[in-house]
């Protein structure tokens, strides 16, 4: 497991300037960005457009062979969150002894702004981290994020003080599900989306999605549903010229239920529900919503239904163009280059495969296992992530290996690789 992150007595730290922290190890100072960089914030999970893809650039053109050269490194507490950026700030969400803690870097050297800190109880019930699941999103000046156990809070980016916080598994009625809870909130407007998840009186319907003001925490209006919290996040888009949210819910239930709810973001009204869940009960949904082209939407899952390809109608009303069993992701969310679509997909690191599918007709074009040996041992990208920046393409493996690659409809073409870290949850 990873190192536990020292942390302050005061609740919360604040700080004008950064300062060194325990558990902060610094190498070199990062290197000026060349004339004419262009850069970007990634302020929520899977970055600025919610797809994994960025025009950041230039990048480094050649891997050295010794591995990229590390400017710092800091020990961490557990979880499955990512780091966010904005406004000159690095942001990073996790668990240490028994507490949930987000903490505010200089990204440039790791130094501390702040940290913000609450106790929690959770233990997993099959054995994983017991951190959250959910990364945190940057939004105008304001720091938002959701516990394994749903507790959501809002922070000023500046100074970490608190602006509001609630227990939503509370009020909301919302069981631990199978791992906690996961999905990340969506900030739209002068709100925030969330896939609560609550259960209604005996387990009927309840406050499956809701909204909360940005600002205060209060709530805005609630969509009841059977359905309940999944682990995928919620994606606010545009449908036919009208803005909608697509949340794919399913929680814990017997027989297992769950798929796509489409809603009237401003108001909650429900315009479609898309049964699409493996009959499995311990399955989950956590890819992300993945927009194709103009009025499509793929969703994806790995347990028995596969992927399908959904094109809604002037009503929002969807019908499904393609569906293919060996085209389900886990939870990494696909990247769609021109006219195909590129994703991990299966369950597990044996039945994993790179594939690439047509994103009209969701024909498979063809598979590769992505695994080569070092060592004497196999090494892989197995349930990988995929980054789009401008024309390159990068892969983080599930246990710390890093590659290029180059992607087109007759195959996959490992441009260089190194190894990040050694892990085996890097999720």
């Amino acid at each position: 497991m990873r190192a536990l992150l020292p942390i302050l007595l005061a609740p919360v730290l604040l700080a004008a300037e950064p300062a060194a922290v325990d558990g902060l190890t610094s190498h070199a100072a990062p290197k000026p960005l060349p004339a004419g960089a262009v850069t970007a914030d990634w302020p929520h999970f899977l970055g600025p457009r919610h797809n994994a893809t960025t025009r950041e650039s230039p990048l480094l053109a050649k891997f050295p062979a010794d591995g990229l050269p590390l400017v710092w490194e800091l020990a961490a507490g557990e979880g499955y969150t990512c780091p966010v950026f904005a406004d000159g700030r690095l942001v990073y969400f996790h668990r240490v002894a028994g507490e949930e803690v987000i903490e505010c870097l200089e990204p440039e050297t790791g130094r501390r702004f702040w940290s913000h800190r609450y106790p929690v109880a959770y233990r997993d019930r099959y054995g994983f981290s017991p951190g959250p699941r959910a990364s945190p999103v940057i939004h105008d000046g304001r720091v938002y994020t959701a516990g394994v156990t749903a507790i959501h809070t809002c922070l000023d980016l500046r100074t970490g003080e608190r602006i509001w916080q609630r227990d939503l598994m509370e009020d909301f009625g919302i069981p631990q599900y199978f791992f906690g809870f996961g999905p990340t909130p969506f900030v739209w407007k002068d709100r925030l989306i969330v896939n609560a998840g609550g259960k209604g009186p005996e387990d009927g319907p309840g406050p499956a999605v809701v909204a909360l003001d940005r600002l205060t925490g209060k709530t805005l209006w609630t969509c009841n549903d059977a359905w309940g919290a999944s682990y995928a996040s919620p994606l606010v888009t545009r449908l036919h010229d009208r803005d909608v949210a697509l949340v794919l819910a399913a929680g814990e239930s017997r027989p297992a239920h769950g798929g796509l709810l489409v809603l009237d973001p401003m108001t909650g009204k429900l315009h479609d529900r898309v049964p699409w869940r493996a009959d499995k009960y311990e399955s989950v949904l956590a890819s992300t919503p993945l927009v194709v082209g103009k009025n499509r939407v793929f969703i994806s899952e790995c347990y028995g239904k596969g992927g399908t390809l959904l094109e809604f109608d002037a009503n929002l009303k969807s019908t499904p163009v393609w569906t293919e069993r060996w085209f389900g992701m886990h939870w990494m969310t696909p990247l769609r280059i021109d006219d195909h679509l590129y994703g991990f997909a299966g369950r597990n690191p044996p039945d994993t495969q790179f594939k690439c599918a047509h994103a009209a007709t969701g024909r498979i074009a063809w598979e590769d296992d992505m695994q080569w040996r070092h060592d004497g041992r196999v090494h892989g990208l197995f349930r990988g992530s995929l980054l789009q920046a401008g024309d390159r393409i990068f892969a983080l493996g599930e246990d710390g290996a890093f590659a290029e690659l180059k992607l087109s409809p007759e195959g996959a073409e490992t441009v260089q690789r190194t190894r990040l870290f050694t892990a085996r949850e890097a999720w």
